[in-house]
């Protein structure tokens, strides 16, 4: 980049540009400035997308009249769609678009799938006795169009958050310049913010959404996250002079990696060749001592040279993504469990005493609150307090690795889930011991505040697992491909999602086939702590086998002290 000799140095970024790819100056651009926008951008979508898709299970069960296994089933496909779809918005910011382009289209089709969602509760149909499309065979089930325009709306939505979801996260952290050690002190921050923000948004749809849907209805239930998105998109544009943005290579970073890949798996046959190309070459020189042999054979090393590096180049990163697969495998068990806050944790709590006083009641998805409650309580005091403490003992920028802080969120995880197993059998015996097992509408007289250790065993497992992956990552991935870092950190949880469903789905068959279900729709006659119990057994292993993978993992590059 040519500067003006009127101008410092320092005063243009190599290698970064405004949205518009003009030069851009550090003290202008970036950090928290910057940030903040970001992370409130976050904050609503947070507030949008888990405002759906934390009391979906409900909808679906109520509205669309579908059975408990059948909705779980259908949440956590969604899901699971919604968490991998960020592969394809990677893949569009990272070669084509940009991240800055690509979070404004994905926004921009987010936003018209929850209007889609609104507009068809808007329109929906009131269910008749004597309707004939229907969805199951009971008699009163909603029209077949009206659940088919209803999931097109919310795959729109999971379309848009494919875009929206890595690309902003990435394009936060890009903020950020490794560079300086103040910025990057502060970029390990911002992921800690970035979940701050998030769950924020999550408390503020728990609380205020899922009341509105119980009690208002679902118009305003969608309504309210789309007015919501299309504001915060708004605002996220009135800060496009702050942003840095990072030009597009010539080469699609994929078909870089797909080439290293390539060179990878032929490189034993082509050191094979190259050794006999040098002794055939040695016996040449024995025989002529001809000096225009000599540059010749000269120029053809150094083009030779010069081609082996670009190709060890493209076969050092091709390595370093297949390093992270282990690393992604053994999370997935934690994806797993993550996904049972939105379906059987949900249903557990509509079946308890949720009564507070003599006259209020607290919806059941009210409940997922306490985790995001126990994250923005939890991530300051990491952040200023164990943070720094943790800096000087190691000193590491971040305070403990990124692959700790993940282990850490493993295991908190396998004890969540013991912890739920036992609180389910205690709801099942409670159940039993009050003649309440043939009746699935009843009220189990225990309290809801029981659920609440394993949402707040929940919360810390997220402030560990969910932000060390994020960083990690993003960190980890070659620096032309943060975007798809960070999907792959989404597809973990979009993966579990998919792996809880068919377990349920299997499980479900089989058990069945003995008797009464484990997922029942009668939650007093199933048995949701055996599914749990499982789950904390998948877990456990998971763990071991992360540790082996963590204890042999080399980072990029090594961490920095301060």
């Amino acid at each position: 980049m040519e500067k003006s000799p009127l101008l410092r140095p320092s005063s243009f970024m190599v290698g970064v540009v405004d949205y518009r790819g003009q030069p851009i100056s550090r003290s202008s651009s970036g950090g928290w400035t910057s940030a903040f926008f970001i992370i409130g951008f976050e904050i609503a979508e947070g507030m949008a997308y888990y405002g759906i898709s934390f009391n979906l299970v409900t909808y679906l069960t109520g509205p669309l009249n579908f059975s408990t296994a059948a909705a779980a089933a259908s949440v956590n496909n969604w899901s699971g769609v919604s968490m991998l779809l960020p592969f394809l918005g990677a893949f569009v910011a990272d070669s084509f678009l940009g991240r800055y382009r690509t979070i404004v289209l994905a926004s921009l089709l987010y936003v018209l799938g929850l209007g889609f969602l609104t507009l068809n509760a808007v329109l929906s149909i009131p269910c008749s006795g004597d309707q004939n499309l229907t969805l199951n065979s009971t008699s009163c089930s909603p029209a077949v169009l009206q659940v088919v325009l209803f999931f097109l709306s919310l795959y729109l939505v999971a379309i848009g958050g494919g875009g929206h979801k890595p690309c902003l996260q990435a394009f936060g952290a890009d903020q950020f310049d490794v560079s300086d050690n103040q910025e990057r002190i502060a970029r390990s921050s911002f992921f800690n913010w970035l979940c701050f923000g998030i769950n924020g948004g999550m408390i503020a749809s728990f609380i205020a959404l899922s009341y509105v849907q119980d009690n208002i209805g679902w118009s305003f239930g969608f309504g309210i996250p789309c007015a919501v998105m299309g504001a915060a998109l708004l605002v996220f544009l009135l800060g496009s002079r702050t942003y840095r943005c990072y030009p597009l290579e010539d080469t699609s970073p994929f078909i870089r990696i797909g080439k290293g890949l390539a060179d990878m798996f032929m490189s034993r046959q082509s050191s094979a060749d190259r050794s006999a190309s040098e002794v055939e070459a040695n016996d040449q020189e024995q025989h002529s001592g001809c000096q225009s042999d000599q540059d010749t054979n000269f120029l053809n090393a150094l083009l030779v040279h010069s081609v082996n590096l670009l190709c060890d180049e493209r076969i050092e990163e091709a390595k370093r993504m297949l390093r992270l697969f282990p690393i992604w495998a053994t999370c997935l068990a934690y994806a797993i469990t993550f996904s049972q806050n939105s379906t059987f944790f949900n249903k557990q709590g509509g079946t308890m005493d949720r009564r507070i006083g003599q006259s209020f009641q607290i919806p059941s998805a009210t409940l997922q609150s306490i985790i995001s409650i126990v994250i923005v309580t939890f991530i300051p005091v990491y952040d200023r307090v164990l943070v720094p403490i943790a800096r000087n003992i190691s000193g590491l920028s971040s305070g403990i690795t990124q692959l700790k802080r993940i282990g850490i969120g493993l295991f908190v995880s396998v004890i969540m889930m013991v912890v739920a197993a036992l609180v389910e059998k205690k709801r099942i015996e409670t159940a039993r011991k009050h003649g309440l097992i043939d009746q699935p509408n009843a009220t189990v007289p225990m309290s809801v505040l029981w659920l609440l250790p394993q949402y707040i065993l929940f919360g810390i497992m997220g402030a560990f697992g969910m932000v060390g992956m994020q960083e990690f990552f993003y960190d980890q991935v070659p620096d032309a491909l943060r975007s798809l870092g960070l999907a792959f950190y989404l597809s973990i949880l979009g993966t579990g999602n998919f792996i809880s469903g068919l377990l349920v789905s299997v499980i479900d068959e089989i058990t069945k086939r003995e008797g009464e279900s484990w997922f029942s729709d009668n939650l007093n006659q199933a048995h949701l702590d055996y599914f749990y119990w499982l789950l904390a057994g998948l877990g456990a292993i998971a763990l071991v086998l992360f540790v082996c993978f963590a204890q042999s993992y080399a980072y990029k590059s090594e961490y920095r002290s301060v």
